[in-house]
């Protein structure tokens, strides 16, 4: 069958994670799909956290025995093997795909229309966020016994928290800090997690600067004679080959650790906070989903010319990996997989939009800072003007491009947003409680945004979307393509 009458499967990626994963055995799929099981362990994981919760209580010895030496290691494996495959797929993905793109024109053209949509949608999602919260005022409705209550209970957490934030800002210039954020003076020490000045290493790679020495790395062999980068190429398409291999493998788990996750987090902290806080969490959820369902649908019926419930079908099993881990950059594995088998996004562009995405286009992180500081300005009875409005706004649009996509990343940026509009920044003990499951939801809007603007851009490129693509490296000779690119699962 030719490429130009196949179609992608809309579960092609889970159908083929269920098989034995071995490329060369022509076995069928086996048992239930990737993102059935992972749903059946969300809710499993829900209902017992609850269940435990409503028991038991949170302080429960037994709770806090089964969480600390069971689900708590099941649940932070699954986590931290996701995060240990991300450097070597983004790295190799984003030369790859930057070097196939071939061309540093329309490399400038494909960045352009990414960094244009995230902006407009980034606004959207912050106009949307602080439209709610002017309009329901949710700060207003907390009365003060709530209040004092969630501040002695999260006043050390707190403290922690705004102590760091005030620890880390720098007395750079913002270009100079721009400039210090994006190009990396080592790349190695980027790739450790060494931080310049810092006294010990961090768990987690600086991904701004491995991005941006991939990104280097690919336009300088695009510019060398293809005999001379091919050898390069060949290394860094088999290494991306190998490391989603990697990605079936560890998926493997996740409907088991999905379960574990959120059984932590219901059993800790059931619904109570949910309750003290319902007008706040409503908002943020009422936002998140006007801009999910609303602006991202107007976005792939009109922009990417797909029908935006076979959109949300295709996507779903990325939704679920992001709801459950609230980390951009552990979904950004099955994203970029589910992206080209399920989506049809040629590999040269979503590893470029996607990688990019997974820290720079951050709608719902930008929703929820703009809602979050108002809250707490009307909680404080702090009344921001138009132009300060127009502040949060614009600071709120900057966070979600510069937030780190991991859990609770947005919480230093909210705190040092407080500290700028005179609000006490103590007052983020208040929302330390419901951050976590709203973290969830808001990192699902990011990854979905992000599969959007990959859908936007390769349909602005004039590639047809639910179809396979060849990578551009392999169509040309300079490397083979992998099994992914070469079969379709019907």
């Amino acid at each position: 069958m030719t490429d130009d009458k196949r179609e992608t499967g809309r579960d092609a990626y889970e159908r083929e994670a269920t098989t034995d994963l071995k490329d060369t055995t022509p076995d069928r799929p086996k048992g239930m799909p990737l993102h059935t099981r992972i749903l059946i362990g969300l809710l499993v994981g829900v209902v017992a956290g609850v269940a435990a919760n409503r028991v038991w209580g949170g302080d429960h010895p037994d709770i806090a025995w089964t969480i600390s030496r069971i689900t708590e290691p099941i649940g932070t494996l699954f986590l931290r093997l996701l995060l240990m495959i991300v450097v070597p797929l983004v790295f190799s993905s984003l030369v790859v795909g930057v070097a196939g793109i071939g061309d540093i024109r329309r490399l400038g053209r494909v960045g352009l229309k990414a960094f244009g949509y995230t902006l407009v949608i980034s606004a959207i999602s912050v106009v949307i966020g602080l439209t709610l919260a002017n309009t329901i005022r949710p700060g207003e409705k907390v009365d003060a016994e709530t209040r004092a209550g969630l501040e002695a209970r999260y006043r050390g957490d707190a403290e922690k928290r705004v102590a760091d934030a005030t620890k880390a800002a720098s007395p750079d210039s913002p270009l100079l800090q721009v400039v210090k954020t994006i190009v990396p003076v080592n790349p190695v020490a980027s790739f450790a997690g060494i931080r310049a000045g810092e006294e010990r290493q961090t768990d987690t790679p600086d991904m701004l600067h491995v991005m941006f020495f991939a990104l280097l790395l690919g336009i300088a062999a695009t510019l060398v004679p293809v005999e001379v980068a091919a050898p390069l190429l060949r290394v860094f398409q088999a290494l991306f080959e190998i490391s989603a291999k990697i990605i079936d493998i560890i998926m493997k788990l996740a409907p088991f650790a999905v379960a574990c996750l959120l059984f932590n987090n219901t059993a800790r902290f059931g619904l109570d906070l949910l309750q003290a806080l319902a007008w706040f969490v409503a908002t943020v959820l009422f936002g998140l989903a006007l801009h999910m369902f609303g602006v991202y649908s107007l976005s792939v019926y009109f922009l990417s010319r797909i029908s935006p419930l076979e959109f949300f079908r295709r996507i779903k099993t990325v939704m679920l990996t992001a709801f459950s881990t609230s980390s951009s950059n552990a979904t950004l594995p099955t994203a970029l997989r589910v992206s080209e088998e399920n989506l049809g996004v040629p590999r040269e562009i979503n590893s470029f939009v996607l990688t990019v995405g997974a820290t720079a286009n951050q709608n719902g992180t930008a929703l929820y800072e703009g809602v979050t500081v108002l809250f707490l300005a009307q909680l404080a009875g702090v009344e921001l003007t138009l132009a300060q409005q127009l502040g949060v706004a614009y600071f709120a649009i900057l966070g979600g491009i510069g937030t780190a996509g991991v859990p609770s990343g947005s919480i230093p940026f909210i705190i040092l947003m407080l500290a700028t509009f005179n609000i006490p920044p103590a007052l983020i003990a208040i929302i330390l409680g419901v951050d976590r499951i709203l973290d969830m939801c808001r990192t699902t809007l990011n990854v979905a945004g992000d599969l959007t603007a990959a859908t936007y851009v390769a349909r602005s490129e004039g590639y047809e979307l639910l179809r396979p693509h060849a990578p551009a490296l392999a169509a040309a000779g300079v490397v083979q393509a992998g099994p992914s690119s070469r079969d379709v699962i019907d």
